[in-house]
């Protein structure tokens, strides 16, 4: 039951994974629970992220995947942009109902509206207030966007992934995961796709030989890679867009995309009213997530935090603080390797420790690397590039492990649990897999 003072124990601000997450078994366990939404239920991951993104990449993969087996299965294939859009439309307008179906369903108050804190117990909501003893903020992040001359005639993400006519030529600004996953749709969708680095490195996370793999299979399907530029204009001629760059040089385009980042959403929350501290990477918080405000919490990308923003760690974040205010733990969190993936044509994955960490340190950890093509299953589905890196410490317990390759995610994913939980020869020597298998071909690594 709600403290009286107040109408709900826990209320949340936001309603995507940083949320639904935790709030729904938070409600189960008898804690009153509000979430306050000002746009769809589920936040960005369901509508205009994550789900939306692999609906419309799904048949990119499949095309490639096609094309490695030539000549075994032969012709062309088209990727009809508009069946496409409606394909992914099928998979994700329901979610918003669903989720809010879920929540409602199990006793949460959904509350419409613009929320913003009078108070550390208060959010108002148009004319009405709503009190409660613990808040949660979890109101992610949005596209950041080029500060620049013209700047009125770039397009972000979201419209990226409702795109009513795929143009024909397309020009992405940006480096990063959003970037290199739409510009190979685009350029599986038929679009003339120029990449423009402000670097000369792309994916600076990850490992570079294998992020250069990426650049160049993208290349070698007609993608032009541009670096170490930087573009200062856009202006409009006729039916032309025209970039210009800190060389002077030109680009032109139908249409732009710009990939720059994501800034938290932080503004107009009333945040500094009620004194969380704030800075430009997102809100501070403490090791049990909790702001500079005792009462106020914060949770998924909206945090200033060197855990991966991605939605998985959003669920661990939402789950944790469910556990905390249901009083079932009272621990700091405790982050486990969380992976993350490249949804590009190979893919690109990673988790745990880098091959940056690992080799700056020869004394702790130990890597082997595998030639995917080497690998016979993979020579199945004529596989004929690829590569893998495992780290081990001292003990022989794997650490880390990143790939590029066709599979790439669905072996980071295998591995994951001798990372997580520190297998051992036994442990490893106890896992069967089903055979033929990646994720066999995956333990027959270690």
């Amino acid at each position: 039951m709600a403290k009286q003072a107040y109408q709900y124990d826990v209320l949340y601000l936001g309603s995507g994974h940083g949320t639904f997450d935790g709030a729904i078994p938070l409600a189960q366990k008898g804690v009153k629970v509000g979430v306050i939404e000002a746009d769809k239920v589920g936040g960005t991951c369901p509508n205009r992220g994550c789900n939306a993104k692999i609906s419309l990449d799904a048949p990119v993969a499949l095309q490639r995947q096609l094309a490695a087996l030539n000549p075994v299965l032969t012709g062309q294939t088209h990727l009809n942009w508009d069946a496409n859009l409606a394909h992914k439309g099928d998979v994700i307008n329901g979610l918003p109902d669903m989720i809010e179906g879920l929540l409602t369903g199990s006793g949460v108050d959904l509350i419409h509206g613009y929320g913003r804190l009078v108070d550390a117990h208060t959010i108002r909501v148009g004319q009405q207030t709503y009190t409660a003893d613990q808040m949660v903020i979890a109101t992610g992040l949005h596209p950041h966007r080029l500060a620049i001359p013209g700047g009125e005639f770039l397009h972000d993400s979201t419209d990226f992934l409702d795109l009513p006519t795929m143009p024909k030529r397309l020009v992405v600004i940006g480096g990063g995961y959003i970037a290199l996953e739409l510009a190979t749709i685009a350029n599986a969708a038929g679009s003339d796709v120029t990449v423009v680095l402000h670097g000369d490195q792309a994916l600076r996370a990850f490992h570079q030989p294998y992020v250069e793999q990426v650049l160049s299979d993208l290349q070698r399907h007609g993608v032009t890679i541009v670096r170490n530029t930087t573009i200062t204009q856009v202006t409009h001629a006729a039916t032309d867009y025209v970039l210009t760059t800190d060389a002077s040089d030109t680009l032109t385009a139908d249409w732009i995309l710009d990939a720059t980042g994501r800034e938290p959403n932080t503004a107009d929350l009333g945040l500094e009213t009620v004194g969380v501290t704030v800075n430009a990477n997102g809100i501070e918080v403490n090791d049990h997530l909790q702001t500079s405000v005792p009462n106020i919490y914060a949770s998924g990308d909206v945090i200033d935090k060197t855990q991966p923003r991605l939605t998985p760690t959003a669920i661990f974040e939402s789950t944790y603080l469910m556990h905390l205010f249901a009083g079932e733990t009272t621990a700091a969190i405790d982050y486990p390797p969380i992976p993350t993936v490249v949804f590009t044509s190979p893919r690109l994955a990673q988790v745990g420790v880098t091959v940056a960490q690992a080799q700056a340190a020869p004394a702790t950890y130990t890597l082997t690397t595998q030639h995917v093509p080497d690998d016979w299953y993979r020579q199945v589905g004529q596989e004929t590039s690829g590569d893998n890196t495992l780290i081990f410490d001292q003990d022989h317990h794997l650490v880390g492990a990143t790939e590029v390759s066709a599979q790439a995610d669905n072996v980071i994913n295998t591995l994951l649990p001798a990372i997580t939980f520190k297998y051992g020869e036994h442990e490893i020597e106890r896992l069967v897999p089903l055979f033929p298998t990646i994720g066999a071909a995956a333990w027959g690594q270690l």
